[in-house]
């Protein structure tokens, strides 16, 4: 059994997760086409997951309790190796916990487990953060899938749009300079159509050949009993796989 990497497959779609940052790094169907960006040059990943920050922290530094720990853009679970707690033909889920090293960059107790299951066509990635310490967890937890576009050959990069299941009501906290803008705006998907088209590049643009992408969803969050969930999926004409995401932010044990 391959240590680094796990396939699961459901009615004619096959993924492949990584060990490392448990993350997504295919999803094919069975004509063939590969949907997911394959870490080219412009971008060296596939769909990270982001915690225990989405976005980045001024001077990349967390302050907690008088003291300063290095904290890197979008936090170090992508870059860290998780542990196979489940693998099977349709699921598998990978687990993160609190160790000697993630307490020198995040002083907290932690369980970060994610599960990938293909049900027919969709893939359903599910986000649970636990607290198994006696003190608040704050953290803020993340998707930030990316996939080859255009998915079909000849296809119109204009015919492609990203839906979400239901409206997503809460406000969106954007960036600038990597850093939270102080006043929150609306969420487009609470205000408008749940489907919003990808925009092309301006013609000559270096991005032009860089892949769509699509943040899946992100929960942030202090309270014990706080909970909050978005599903998205990727549709095209020939409507291939879909990928939805839930995520659960800080719940103590």
């Amino acid at each position: 059994m391959n240590e680094d990497r796990h396939m699961i497959h459901g009615d004619g779609v096959s993924a492949a997760v990584l060990a490392h940052g448990a993350e997504l790094c295919s999803l094919k169907t069975a004509e063939g086409p590969e949907l997911v960006w394959q870490a080219g040059p412009e971008w060296k990943r596939h769909a990270p997951l982001l915690f225990p920050i989405v976005g980045k922290l001024k001077g990349d530094q967390l302050r907690h309790r008088s003291a300063s720990y290095p904290m890197t853009q979008h936090g170090f679970a992508r870059d860290s190796r998780f542990a196979w707690e489940e693998r099977g033909q349709t699921s598998c889920r990978l687990v993160l916990a609190d160790n000697v090293e993630t307490r020198a960059r995040y002083p907290f107790a932690f369980r970060f487990a994610v599960t990938y299951a293909l049900h027919g066509r969709d893939l359903e990635v599910t986000i649970e953060i636990s607290n198994p310490g006696q003190e608040i967890l704050q953290a803020s937890a993340g998707g930030h899938p990316a996939f080859n576009w255009p998915l079909l050959p000849g296809e119109p990069k204009e015919n492609y749009r990203l839906e979400f299941s239901r409206d997503e009501p809460a406000p969106i906290r954007r960036l600038k300079d990597g850093l939270l803008r102080a006043a929150p705006e609306p969420s487009p998907i609470s205000i408008g159509p749940r489907a919003h088209r990808f925009a092309s590049p301006p013609t000559g643009d270096p991005r032009s050949t860089f892949p769509g992408t699509a943040s899946a969803s992100s929960a942030s969050g202090r309270s014990r009993a706080a909970h909050r969930s978005c599903a998205s999926s990727l549709g095209v004409a020939s409507q291939p796989p879909r990928i939805s995401t839930a995520s659960l932010p800080t719940s103590p044990a």
